[in-house]
């Protein structure tokens, strides 16, 4: 593309950077480059590209794509969200320690306490939306600070600028989890992270058909080193999954306006409802993040998770609930609830979903783009079966 990009606005790069009419046809849309190999010009000389493992156009102008948007150095995609996860933890040596948000993903603490500890790399879990409990656990062999923010399922809100001074102080990486929110709404690079990881599967795709994940860094070495981890390891995005992606991007502006416009209207009826207990949604003034998030983003996002005092009555909920839609995951068009104590954090033993205060009663909605009169219908049906 001619012209600096980097000046445009969000919707404009999420439409154009990293991608190219081809050169060939002309054709407006990145095409989908299925190929395995590349053949060379003679011997010693190619065209960019020697095995797709590697080097795929369809891939690049993806990780390019999202690289701009997040105001990072370098993008890396991968075949899953927890690719991109494992791939940044190999920032971590034996011996070495990390500092985690005590509420993240459920398959984050999974991988953490049952593959990476096997092999020597410690970990602490703190609630950090009070950031001296992270700076009482940094040690002086940690290396990393992870957060997730706002949590899942539990939406807390960590400072991500003053973690960053923490990290940099104690010369540690900060990495950030932004899949709730998008760099529509978040942009953590900008507030001192190193690095910004996503589940493209989520809102980046937003149409519930690709699983993937991203890495996007501000250092050269950590972009050397995450692209040499995904020549290694191999657990690339496939093309076809990289048009998606990429096709959903451009979209994402516009999805993410609605999402959050139903996700606030939903979150004030269920904070309103005698039989919700407690709603947990950044956008409410009474949540203890709002004032942080308010600062650190521009948005409150459409995850809503809400109380209702036990399983019978989340059961209850869920079987009722006929636009929405039962199922794990979150971010795509449709609607989706979950029960997070059994589903996305059903590999947290027992006691730590209490200490977290994933109760068996609370339920999480990720707000789709229905007309907002059909949700709050539904809602209201289902909550009347409790």
């Amino acid at each position: 593309m001619k012209g600096d990009w980097k000046s445009r606005g969000f919707s404009t790069r999420a439409i154009h950077a990293g991608q190219h009419p081809d050169p060939t046809t002309g054709a407006v849309s990145m095409p989908i480059y299925a190929t395995s190999t590349y053949v060379h010009d003679e011997l010693g000389r190619h065209k960019g590209y020697e095995y797709a493992r590697v080097q795929n156009p369809t891939r690049a102008a993806l990780e390019a794509n999202v690289a701009s948007l997040e105001g990072g150095l370098t993008g890396h995609a991968f075949a899953s969200g927890m690719s991109a996860i494992a791939t940044l933890m190999t920032l971590l040596r034996t011996g070495e320690h990390a500092v985690f948000s005590r509420n993240v993903y459920g398959g984050t603490y999974r991988f953490m306490t049952q593959v990476l500890s096997r092999y020597g790399v410690e970990s602490s879990w703190v609630d950090s939306t009070d950031l001296a409990n992270v700076r009482a656990a940094l040690r002086p062999t940690t290396r990393l600070i992870y957060v997730e923010t706002p949590t899942n399922p539990m939406m807390e809100v960590t400072d991500i600028a003053g973690a960053a001074e923490l990290a940099h102080r104690h010369g540690a990486v900060l990495a950030v989890d932004n899949t709730f929110l998008s760099p529509y709404f978040q942009r953590p690079l900008e507030l001192g992270a190193e690095v910004v990881v996503h589940s493209t599967t989520k809102f980046l795709n937003g149409h519930s058909d690709s699983i993937g994940g991203v890495l996007v860094a501000t250092r050269p070495e950590h972009g050397e080193w995450f692209a040499f981890v995904q020549k290694s390891e191999g657990a690339i995005l496939s093309p076809f999954d990289s048009f998606l992606v990429l096709r959903g991007l451009k979209t994402l502006g516009v999805r993410m306006e609605r999402h959050e416009q139903s996700g606030r209207a939903l979150a004030d009826l269920l904070a309103r409802h005698p039989k919700v207990r407690r709603v947990l949604y950044p956008g409410l003034a009474d949540h203890p993040g709002h004032a942080v998030q308010k600062r650190q983003a521009s948005g409150f996002g459409a995850l809503i998770t809400f109380d209702l005092g036990s399983f019978e009555a989340a059961k209850r909920f869920l079987d009722r609930v006929e636009v929405m839609s039962l199922a794990e995951s979150l971010g795509g068009v449709e609607t989706l609830t979950s029960h997070p104590a059994s589903m996305t954090h059903a590999s947290v033993p027992p006691e730590t979903r209490a200490e977290l205060g994933i109760g068996d009663g609370l339920v999480r909605i990720s707000v789709g783009l229905e007309d907002f009169a059909d949700l709050a219908a539904d809602c209201e049906r289902a909550l009347a079966a409790v």
